[in-house]
């Protein structure tokens, strides 16, 4: 449904129902109402009606739930890795937001997910030469950091006969590398450093900023898994059939960019973009849904209440960086609950850190995929300790032989 709220009519009428029995939903709890635009009126938010003619279409045929686990429905698989309950989310047992917000680095995040421990050491990758060359740095100096990782990635990785040995211990070591590679190649610095992600990222691209890289590393954390989410399950599918961790987050990657998922920072840099003047901002939302058009950032299927991502970014955001770029951010926030009533999620808060720290244009998806690459090591991981290869079947519709 494109539309955000239905009225009564159309409510009912979408769930193939009387008029009455939408108002004995509502008072049974089965559905939501809330006030329409008069007095005497109700409406209905469409994702809620929605969910509801999914929940009444499966009860009649089973088999639509199988066609829709792939949508947004039925768990598919089991994983120990993360945890989306009651509007929050939990790595391992341990909320993510306390973890971001005590200063947790990615690398001992990497750690619990790994190894289901925060403390525990992961062992140090064998030292190697530069990972791409010279030429390769100045040839891909005018690319955004997404796309530098998506080049440089495999040019360090491919030639390096190590990356086929997929025992648990060398695949820690090379999970290690692999997210310092990554942040190499969006930082465009000469490979990996001891020092951290966070510490890689910011000394590149906000050295004179004293609160870079905690507020980077904040934001990696929070970004470093979401159940099984298109590029995780990308990941879990590579890595079953038996490929090596590089191509897993080769994959990954693939995935993250596409529009719909972390290239989703993207569209929401663009209606940054539009919303320059403060004081515009609800004008230039409305001018949005006058057009039709999406207004991106905000409401996430699996957060009724806010993603906790993004409401953290924006805090942390304001705490450490506040000035007129996070002003804004929290002027377009408002003005977006006030016209959707939906809260800002995990792309808002990374453009939110970017901007607050005047970062490159690309450094909010570059953010989302570092922090995520640890989360599709952490599917792999458990992949290849599964021992299947994931291979469903499909309902054949095309012409009969």
């Amino acid at each position: 449904m494109s539309t955000i709220y239905l009225t009564a009519a159309e409510a009912a009428a979408e769930l193939g129902i009387n008029l009455s029995t939408l108002y004995a939903y509502v008072s049974r709890g089965i559905l939501h109402s809330e006030p329409g635009p008069d007095a005497r009126s109700r409406r209905y938010r469409a994702a809620d009606v929605e969910a509801l003619k999914k929940k009444k279409e499966e009860r009649a045929d089973p088999r639509k739930a199988v066609e829709r686990a792939l949508d947004w429905g039925v768990p598919v698989l089991d994983s120990g890795l993360t945890l989306i309950a009651g509007g929050r989310l939990f790595y391992r047992g341990r909320d993510a937001m306390e973890l971001a917000r005590a200063g947790e680095s990615l690398e001992r995040v990497a750690a619990l997910l790994w190894l289901g421990d925060l403390d525990a050491p992961l062992p140090a990758a064998p030292p190697s030469p530069s990972p791409w060359t010279n030429t390769a740095l100045r040839e891909t100096a005018g690319l955004t950091p997404f796309e530098r990782m998506q080049i440089l990635l495999p040019l360090a990785t491919v030639g390096d006969p190590r990356r086929y040995d997929l025992r648990p211990g060398t695949n820690l070591a090379t999970g290690a590398r692999l997210v310092s590679l990554l942040a190499a190649a969006a930082a465009g610095v000469d490979g990996p450093s001891p020092e951290g992600a966070a510490r890689t990222l910011a000394r590149a691209w906000a050295a004179d900023v004293p609160e870079a890289a905690a507020l980077i590393d904040a934001a990696l954390v929070v970004s470093a898994d979401h159940e099984l989410n298109v590029s995780a399950f990308t990941a879990r599918c590579v890595a079953s059939a038996g490929a090596p961790l590089d191509a897993v987050v080769i994959g990954g990657l693939a995935a993250l960019g596409g529009r719909r998922h972390g290239g989703y920072t993207e569209r929401v840099e663009a209606l940054l973009a539009e919303v320059a003047t403060p004081g515009d901002s609800r004008a230039r939302l409305a001018d949005r849904l006058r057009r039709g058009e999406e207004i991106p950032g905000f409401g996430h299927n699996l957060y009724s209440e806010g993603d906790p991502r993004g409401a953290l970014l924006l805090e942390l955001a304001r705490e450490r960086r506040p000035g007129p770029a996070v002003d804004l951010m929290e002027e377009v926030a408002a003005a977006a609950f006030d016209l959707l009533g939906e809260r800002p999620t995990l792309d808002f808060g990374l453009v939110t850190v970017a901007r607050a720290l005047g970062l490159p244009p690309g450094a909010a998806l570059a953010l989302f995929a570092v922090g995520r690459s640890v989360g599709w090591i952490a599917h792999a991981l458990e992949q290849i300790a599964d021992g299947r290869m994931i291979r469903p079947r499909a309902r054949y519709t095309g012409p009969e032989p």
